[in-house]
């Protein structure tokens, strides 16, 4: 069967077909969308049904998206894979490589979520981003107010709380009287702060700075309302298609909604791509990297993987780890014992990831009973081992 390859470039796309002996004549293509359907129905001509393409930037996803349509069998390889040795290589001779690498099945396919997941991807990752230009937008605004040395925000606890917005919107309207602003605060921060509340409202306000504000408030609005809309987007997907693994993720401590939506998006939901949990945990990257020299070890750090995954693994290990009576907030304790508290976290949020691919892989709540048992003679010996340690220190006291 023949194969093809494809070197992917932002303005065009080299193609290369290998039926076992010999390349044909390597023929460039537009990455316009005319340009790749016709190269669609050219390797259709010519009896090719698989083809492999590099993951460069987000080139190849219009190339992949069309293909994928008209019924090819796509894979994405990892460039880092497939490298060429420098100085003998062209675009020409890449897309040969990966024709010939294709046919003799010496690539390893990256994974490509169906549709619908790259859909839910799609709206997660944006949220995120959101997420974090709202942040960033808040820190701006807070800054604005003590460039108007407006204070409030020593004593509240959350500057994205409904006092400080009140105070701003105030301020944007023009009012600047502290005795005002003092009654746009919540009671409960007034009565514990009492006057100190009406002096960190009495500043200097300035039209700039009360235009910067406006600007910024109308920033975070919108942001606001985008996150919000995507929010909706991905809890209509996740609920269509997802319900017995959103309803099985929530059962996991930490794991609220919105961190299983987010869950299902980069996981994909299924299971079945990794073969088991370790796998499937070291492709977040939640484990120590092999890097070994004349029997010493150079580094232990954790390796490279889903980025967006990792970052929800470990808010969500943090989540179950204060979470009281877990069995997370018992192990991050033994853990943080004899390591810092952040690598204790990342072994909790690796063994999330492995809780994970079993809820997800058998589609069952979580059961905390099933968690490990630690053997009895194990805990029996080490409590004889402190019993002494304590002994002995007990004599050098006394002695």
């Amino acid at each position: 069967m023949k194969t093809s390859g494809l070197d992917v470039h932002k303005d065009n796309v080299f193609c290369a077909i290998y039926n076992g002996k010999d390349y044909s004549v390597v023929k460039t293509y537009l990455t316009l969308t005319n340009s790749l359907y016709a190269m669609g129905e050219y390797l259709l001509e010519q009896g090719v049904r698989r083809v492999a393409m590099e993951s460069t930037g987000i080139y190849w996803i219009p190339v992949w998206n069309i293909l994928e349509a008209m019924g090819f069998e796509l894979i994405l390889v990892n460039p880092y894979h497939i490298k060429q040795i420098p100085g003998r290589k062209s675009d020409a001779k890449d897309a040969q490589w990966i024709s010939e690498l294709l046919y003799k099945g010496l690539l390893r396919s990256s994974l490509v979520p169906n549709v619908t997941i790259r859909e839910l991807r799609c709206y997660s990752r944006k949220y995120v981003k959101l997420q974090q230009q709202i942040t960033s937008v808040y820190q701006q605004i807070e800054r604005c107010l003590e460039m108007c040395n407006i204070r409030l925000t020593c004593f509240v606890s959350n500057i994205s709380g409904v006092s400080v917005s009140r105070v701003v919107k105030a301020i944007i309207a023009g009012e600047d009287n502290p005795l005002v602003l003092e009654e746009l605060v919540h009671g409960r921060i007034r009565n514990k702060h009492k006057e100190n509340i009406r002096e960190s409202l009495t500043g200097f306000i300035t039209s700039h700075m009360r235009f910067s504000l406006e600007l910024l408030q109308e920033q975070l609005d919108l942001l606001l309302a985008h996150a919000e809309k995507c929010l909706s987007c991905m809890r209509s997907l996740c609920r269509t298609h997802y319900s017995t693994q959103l309803e099985v993720l929530t059962t996991l401590p930490g794991v609220d909604e919105l961190a299983a939506m987010l869950l299902i998006a980069e996981t994909g939901a299924d299971m079945k791509p990794f073969e088991s949990s370790a796998k499937f945990a070291g492709w977040t990257g939640l484990r120590p990297r092999n890097d070994e020299s004349n029997g010493k070890y150079k580094s232990t750090a954790i390796t490279k993987g889903n980025k967006y995954l990792c970052a929800i693994l470990v808010q969500i290990a943090w989540a179950a780890s204060r979470t009281k009576g877990s069995f997370f907030m018992e192990k991050l304790n033994r853990l943080a014992m004899r390591k810092s508290r952040k690598k204790a976290l990342i072994a909790i949020a690796r063994k999330m990831a492995v809780i994970i691919w079993n809820l997800l892989s058998r589609k069952e709540a979580y059961n905390p009973c099933l968690l490990p048992v630690y053997d009895p003679l194990k805990i029996k010996a080490k409590i004889n081992y402190h019993q002494k340690e304590i002994s002995r220190l007990d004599k050098l006291a006394t002695g």
